[in-house]
């Protein structure tokens, strides 16, 4: 059995180009490539397979991606620079701190530390 997470979009390169450089720190790449779908690959994690739809985002994601980082601010900063939205900051729960994003079609995603110790 695979885990393949899949997202839909409406500009398939577009969104491919944030989520390779977003990923970067984990060696995604670009994998398969048929249109309508293209693959993000990485041996540290489950492929990100990029769909593309005719419709926009309507609603809010019932599934995302949780980004463990060891800076978030730096991380939420970097993020924000290749074009991510901000939905809401400075949230902590159980000691874990997090921020949530949204991507270029507005996908949310978190990017999260662990608590010390």
């Amino acid at each position: 059995m695979q885990i393949v997470v899949t997202l839909d979009c409406l500009d398939l390169d577009a969104l491919a180009e944030f989520w390779e450089t977003a990923l970067s720190p984990l060696a995604y790449r670009r994998g398969f490539d048929a249109p309508p779908y293209l693959s993000l690959v990485s041996e540290q994690g489950p492929p990100l397979l990029l769909q593309k739809v005719p419709e926009p985002k309507s609603a809010k994601n019932r599934m995302h991606l949780d980004l463990g980082v060891q800076d978030l601010e730096a991380e939420v900063d970097r993020l924000l620079r290749l074009g991510a939205k901000t939905v809401a900051t400075d949230l902590t729960e159980h000691g874990f701190r997090w921020a949530v994003l949204a991507d270029p079609e507005d996908n949310e995603f978190c990017v999260f530390v662990k608590p010390a110790g």
